[in-house]
């Protein structure tokens, strides 16, 4: 990711809407499925400034990886130190030595996307969770997944096919962030029609804060729901995924 996005996702992510409501997400989803367990060792791929990090950490020991090394050092400067330098393509962890892994929008940055989710299963132990999050279809490209690299966007059916095929068991594939899908929708068919010159520019747009608590508000609600029914559309989607516990239940469908 470019360093100027990065620093500026480090000045939002505490407190902007989208950063929120993610990670609210992902919480919610590993509270659900350990059940009260603590987690011998929790990974986040892909952990850019740091926020999952400190959110995660209540559910047991974190580790961060990321490629840029910007991204680690403000990782660094919330306090935590157990950090790595490396790709999603090939995590630098032995097998079997994670309870839980974070792939929070990573998947649309890499160029083989069925890999890194093999990666994860390598290094989750038998039965362990995976949590994933990626923008949601292709009718939603803009300058905002230019400026971030992307390669794709995704379906529902999209991710389970991918997870199935990394060896993965699907528990919950949803779509997120529902009730704000007309609008967004709208904002980025208009910035297709009117074109922009120069830099992309990811939509990170500073809100009043009364409108930003509103939507921080309303997505808390949807992700208490989507965790007992699949949403039918939406601008991302969120997946829960394990592998399985038994080695004659493995293999790549």
């Amino acid at each position: 990711m470019d360093p100027f996005e990065i620093q500026r996702m480090f000045s939002l992510e505490d407190t902007y809407w989208w950063f929120v409501a993610r990670r609210d997400l992902a919480r919610v989803a590993v509270a659900r499925y350990l059940r009260g367990r603590s987690a011998r060792r929790v990974l986040d791929v892909g952990c850019g400034t740091g926020a999952n990090l400190t959110e995660m950490s209540q559910f047991g020991p974190v580790v961060g990886l990321d490629r840029a090394a910007e991204a680690l050092q403000l990782s660094r400067s919330r306090g935590h130190r157990q950090l790595v330098q490396g790709t999603a393509e090939q995590l630098p962890f032995r097998d079997g030595t994670m309870d839980v892994v974070l792939a929070l929008d990573i998947l649309e940055h890499v160029a083989d996307d069925v890999q890194v989710l093999r990666e994860c299963r390598r290094v989750l132990v038998a039965g362990g969770l995976l949590v994933l999050s990626a923008p949601a279809y292709r009718l939603l490209w803009s300058e905002h997944d230019v400026a971030l690299s992307h390669h794709r966007r995704y379906t529902a059916g999209d991710i389970a096919r991918r997870l199935r095929r990394a060896g993965l068991r699907p528990r919950r594939v949803s779509y997120a962030i529902m009730t704000l899908f007309p609008p967004i929708f709208l904002f980025r068919r208009l910035q297709r029609l009117l074109g922009r010159k120069g830099r992309p520019m990811t939509t990170l747009i500073p809100l009043p804060p009364i409108l930003n608590r509103l939507f921080i508000a309303i997505l808390w609600l949807e992700s208490r729901l989507m965790l007992r029914v699949s949403l039918p559309a939406g601008v991302s989607l969120m997946a829960v995924a394990r592998r399985p516990a038994r080695p004659d239940h493995e293999g790549v469908l």
